[in-house]
């Protein structure tokens, strides 16, 4: 059986560019504490709109979608699942509640991880909610010409509650050392989770669940305020590289953590600067509603659609925000990419 020596991959992974990384992250929780003296009903926003995205990049990136008007109400509870992608909908998004709401009370071991697999296949009627493999799984991919290739293939079924047990216990023993940045731990532990593959179904999910367990209990919340999981669902192309680079060698403990650890401490950097903008946007009372739809496109990279504004900002109205793109248009500050209900705007760089 392999080994879960975190202490001593750990210096390994002190490069120059993670170390760079972490003392960002160091600086942006401190600052963290400071801007949540933003009023509770901004705040609430925030995590509305995360809690949104969240909820439905980590299904996009599996495949699970639905409308953006039945995604609002699966979340807000405002509806009932229709149909197998929206029950599994449903079930993200009560298992990001528990997150949310309970870390503090949820011990980092095999019972606590099956028992949130169960909540993600609550509505689904599926009976692999909450157990382990009964067969053997494999990490494929499927090419543009409908060929598959085999890119990993995880631990046996009859090996994975070991390994799991195992994994959380060397997790565990280290991080109470105190000794090593829990900010290196966390995409270790999730690395070696994916490789282990525990679950018939729902890996992918439960790993980026768990990376918001992990970051919240070691003090860090940005998550709650800006989706991770759109983060990586906007780079699922070089997550998945990483992933595969990261895991070559893992049976043998011969594989380089440093591939995965460093996109992923790149991902919550991006997440804790994205938090910052918007909350001192918020927190500038100067600052007009239409300055915020403007701040909002010219922020983001790519074209971006009326709902995602809206999205991004729920108190604004839709009138406002389409007056707001309409002299954004007529100043020639924005592009048009579409039209109908495809309609979309980007920033004009030229300006």
């Amino acid at each position: 059986m392999r080994v879960f020596d975190y202490q001593a991959e750990y210096s390994k992974l002190l490069t120059p560019e993670i170390v760079s990384l972490l003392g960002k992250l160091h600086e942006f929780r401190g600052r963290h504490a400071l801007l949540e003296g933003v009023g509770d009903d901004e705040l609430s926003s925030l995590l509305e709109v995360a809690k949104i995205q969240s909820t439905e990049a980590s299904n996009r990136i599996e495949g699970i979608v639905t409308t953006e008007d039945r995604l609002a109400k699966l979340v807000r509870d405002k509806t009932m699942p229709k149909n197998r992608s929206e029950k599994e909908i449903a079930g993200y998004r009560d298992v990001l509640t528990t997150i949310h709401e309970s870390y503090e009370y949820i011990p980092v071991k095999s019972g606590s991880i099956l028992q949130l697999h169960r909540d993600l296949y609550r509505y689904s009627g599926k009976s692999i909610g909450g157990n382990f493999k009964d067969s053997d799984n494999v990490i494929a991919e499927t090419s543009s010409d409908g060929s598959r290739r085999v890119r990993f293939e995880p631990v046996h079924a009859w090996e994975t509650p070991d390994y799991v047990r195992q994994l959380c216990e060397s997790y565990n023993e280290t991080a109470a050392q105190g000794e090593l940045d829990s900010l290196i731990l966390i995409p270790m532990f999730i690395l070696d989770f994916l490789c282990i593959h525990p679950f018939n179904d729902g890996n992918g999910r439960m790993s980026r669940i768990l990376t918001l367990l992990l970051l919240y209990r070691s003090g860090y919340f940005v998550g709650k305020y800006v989706s991770i999981e759109k983060l990586i669902a906007d780079n699922k192309e070089t997550y998945y590289e990483v992933l595969y680079d990261s895991s070559m060698g893992w049976h043998e403990g011969k594989n380089n953590y440093e591939p995965f650890v460093s996109f992923m401490l790149g991902i919550i950097v991006a997440a804790y600067r994205d938090f910052s903008e918007r909350v001192e946007l918020i927190a500038d009372r100067e600052v007009t509603k239409p300055d915020r739809v403007r701040g909002i496109i010219k922020a983001h990279l790519g074209k971006i659609t009326i709902a995602e504004i809206m999205r991004e900002c729920p108190d604004i109205s839709k009138i406002t925000v389409q007056r707001a793109v309409k002299h954004m248009l007529d100043r020639n500050e924005i592009i048009k990419i579409g039209g109908g209900r495809y309609t979309s705007y980007t920033w004009n760089e030229r300006e």
